[in-house]
């Protein structure tokens, strides 16, 4: 086993590899913590881990496969013999409208947005109950809960991930474990080049898709850096009473506030007939 000081806290980091996993892990190693790092495929952090001799372990991890998300955390807990810090971070964009996504696009995607996020909340819980302490934050979307044209099915494995953990926060606030939901804006983190599949466009949706697309130009800001969002967070997991959620970015924050607002309105219209359902 690794020798490191007694006082480091342990992050178990899902995603680890690139984007917002490896700001996480590099966040947590220059705050004097340990980590474990998990990802498919591990080569992109054998640099990182000679510069974090001892304080960085690295595990294969396929967050789909629920075996294997039990036997690896295990292997955490081994290696450094608790954990402290939890970020359900692993994840992938499906680009496409709902009704072109096939239905393999459809669970492939969901068994790594969801079920994976399942998988990893259904492992650590107990190691952080039986502690009696811990920190579980999981990864999901700024404004989780709402969908736009062309990312139906990825904002629904979000929104989902949103629902799983403030349900899993009341279950295990009684055996100190806290949970927080990160809904992260834009940052340049390769999702939209390396982590996206796409479905096969029909044509129908020409029209509403470059009209997308001529909105997203227009309202295009440069993508932040992770490096912000994972001082924030390693600054949260320091906190004893953390927020349940926490949108990470100041323009996904005014988005989101606005998003709320337009809900607010799309419904205030239509009380009395809401009123008069019951």
């Amino acid at each position: 086993m690794p020798q490191t000081p007694d006082d480091s806290r342990v992050w178990f980091i899902t995603g680890a590899s690139r984007g917002l996993g490896r700001a996480f892990a590099e966040a947590a190693l220059d705050a004097g913590d340990r980590v474990i790092a998990t990802a498919r495929d591990l080569s992109a952090l054998d640099a990182l881990i000679d510069l974090h001799q001892g304080r960085l372990v690295a595990l294969t991890l396929d967050v789909t496969r629920r075996e294997q998300v039990l036997a690896t955390v295990a292997r955490a807990v081994e290696v450094f013999g608790r954990l402290d810090v939890v970020v359900s971070n692993a994840g992938q964009l499906l680009y496409g409208m709902v009704e072109e996504a096939t239905e393999e696009q459809a669970r492939a995607h969901l068994d790594v947005n969801f079920f994976g996020a399942l998988w990893v909340a259904q492992a650590v819980t107990p190691v952080l109950r039986a502690q009696g302490s811990g920190h579980l934050f999981q990864v999901t979307v700024a404004g989780a809960g709402g969908g736009s044209a062309s990312t139906g099915l990825y904002a629904a494995g979000k929104a989902a991930v949103s629902a799983l953990g403030e349900a899993l926060a009341e279950e295990v606030e009684p055996f100190g474990i806290k949970v927080t939901l990160l809904e992260p804006g834009e940052y340049d983190t390769g999702l939209g080049e390396l982590g996206i599949t796409a479905t096969d466009e029909l044509d129908v949706y020409d029209e509403a898709r470059a009209r997308m697309m001529d909105g997203w130009s227009e309202a295009a800001e440069p993508a932040a850096d992770p490096r912000r969002a994972a001082d924030v967070v390693v600054e949260l997991s320091r906190m004893d009473s953390p927020p349940r959620h926490l949108v990470l970015g100041g323009t996904a924050y005014d988005d989101v506030l606005g998003e709320f607002q337009e809900r607010t309105d799309a419904y205030t219209p239509w009380a009395e007939l809401s009123r008069r359902a019951g």
